[in-house]
């Protein structure tokens, strides 16, 4: 028998999720949305139920007679959310008599690879990259001091032996190690996955650098390299966070002065052209990996512009003489950012589109929710990456068209959907326009990426919270309305430091809110 997700006596009455499905089709409007919509809306409930039942692994969530049922849709709707689903690896549909749709455990390595993708395609350059690493990675290091324990300095002190035993090693992945761990130990899985994504950014933009490093075991760069790793190492087992933190600071800025000056004479030529080595990949993806790989440089690389054909399925099976199954295995990860798609049909084939994470953005949302984050931790990296983006922000006010556009979205919000008057499943929404303008217009690809990621799992929080029956603080809207216009005229006049003041008060106010 199917155990059922969410099993209750007939006469208790239904919860809001599940008066909120079957809203879905009662909405006079449902016949004018098309069943790509309906399917989305219908994955989006599934995975809200996923999430505020705990993510519970292995549990059946109904066969697909009983979920068509729960959420009162077509048997094409239902198979369409549940691709969606299962594209984000939230659960999976087992076939046979004990099958139905089963809850698993997520990776994020595939949206991890994806993301790292997408930010070559958009331009994203060393500094951008250097710039995150310099938000991120202290942070993470002062939050290790302060949660450090026994079982974690002994991890911690087995990453540096490893690393101190593998000497000037020409591949700089167990120096990386370090900074992982110290993530890990941070205590914030969102930390812990963006300093992930950081790392195998810098290995796909400084391979040559990070794989041929000085020969000379006391290069300056080496020595000073292990000196910081120790001092950093020591500063988090005392429990020193401030000193962890600068001493994180002052080695991710000698590492940056190195990535950019230093030219080693071989360049690398390596086997996989993939970001970082993924462990448990079959043979199949990887080669799929290098394969997708290649494309994006051509497609990069070669001036290829939106909607250009790069060739057939059987003109590219012959190119790199690779199964069916390892090309479109390959196209899958191309398609997953919408860099290029394929085309059935005569005059088909790969075409080139406009890039979008917003698929890797929603798995590492979800994915950061089944790590149990919670609202602390997304304040915690949140405003560190706000704050960036105020700076880039502020560094560029003097520009006619930052200052336009940071006065339009103001406007715009009042004069579309005031908050004032926002309902509260819409207040969320609403209240992160102005955020996103800001990484926009900061000009760092890095962290307006991270900073969508944030904002889709906090408006995650948010819609449980109101599912639940939260109701918003008295005059929440209207006090949104004034903290943004507050930021915007603190960056207009010139005034950064202002600006970042009046967004920390408005980021604790939120975090009031979902709390």
């Amino acid at each position: 028998m199917i155990a059922h997700f969410d099993a209750r006596p007939a006469t208790e009455p239904p919860a809001p999720r599940e008066r909120a499905a079957t809203a879905i089709t009662d909405h006079p409007s449902v016949d004018r949305i098309g069943t790509g919509k309906l399917a989305a809306r219908v994955a989006r409930q599934i995975e809200q139920d996923v999430l505020r039942a705990g993510w519970p692994v292995g549990r059946v969530l109904g066969s697909e007679s009983e979920l068509r049922e729960r959420y009162q849709v077509s048997r094409a709707v239902l198979r369409e959310a549940i691709r969606l689903v299962e594209h984000h690896q939230v659960a999976s549909m087992r076939r046979g008599p004990a099958g139905g749709l089963v809850v698993r455990a997520p990776d994020a390595g595939a949206a991890t690879s994806a993301m790292v993708v997408y930010l070559e395609f958009v331009g994203t350059s060393i500094d951008h990259l250097m710039t995150a690493r310099l938000m991120i990675e202290p942070l993470a290091a002062a939050l290790a001091a302060e949660h450090i324990s026994e079982a974690g300095i002994v991890t911690l002190r087995a990453a540096l032996a490893d690393e101190m035993a593998a000497g000037p090693s020409r591949d700089s992945h167990i120096r990386h190690q370090l900074h992982l761990t110290l993530a890990e130990l941070s205590g914030n899985p969102a930390l812990h996955l963006f300093v992930d994504v950081l790392l195998r950014l810098t290995w796909r933009y400084a391979r040559d650098q990070l794989t041929h490093l000085p020969e000379d075991p006391q290069h300056p760069v080496l020595t000073s390299s292990d000196i910081s790793h120790e001092a950093m190492v020591e500063a988090v087992v005392a429990g020193d966070g401030p000193r962890a933190q600068y001493l994180a600071t002052q080695h991710l800025e000698m590492m940056g002065e190195f990535l950019r000056s230093w030219r080693p004479e071989t360049r690398y030529r390596p086997s996989s052209l993939w970001a970082m080595p993924t462990p448990g990949h079959t043979q199949d993806q990887k080669l799929a990996e290098v394969v997708a790989q290649r494309l994006l440089a051509e497609i990069t690389g070669g001036g290829w512009d939106v909607g250009s054909v790069i060739g057939s399925e059987a003109a590219l099976l012959d190119r790199f003489e690779v199964s069916r199954a390892v090309l479109r295995e390959a196209v899958r990860l191309l398609e997953y950012h919408s860099v290029a798609r394929m085309r059935r049909g005569p005059g088909g084939g790969l075409v080139v589109a406009e890039p979008d994470p917003s698929a890797s953005i929603e798995a590492m949302a979800l994915y950061l929710g089944f790590q149990g984050i919670e609202i602390d931790h997304l304040r915690e990296v949140r405003e560190a990456v706000e704050l960036a983006c105020l700076d880039g922000v502020a560094d560029r006010i003097g520009e006619p068209d930052v200052a336009r556009r940071l006065r339009a979205v103001l406007h715009g919000s009042d004069a579309d959907n005031p908050f004032g008057d926002s309902a509260p499943e819409h207040l969320g929404e609403l209240s992160h326009l102005l955020h996103v303008e800001l990484a926009e217009l900061a000009g760092n690809p890095v962290l307006a990426l991270f900073l969508r990621i944030l904002i889709t799992l906090w408006a995650r929080q948010g819609e449980v919270a109101v599912a639940d029956g939260a109701e918003p603080l008295p005059e929440t809207g209207g006090c949104i309305t004034r903290a943004h216009q507050g930021i915007v005229d603190a960056l207009l006049v010139g005034d950064g430091g202002l600006a970042r003041h009046r967004m920390r008060r408005h980021l604790g106010v939120l975090t009031e809110w979902w709390q």
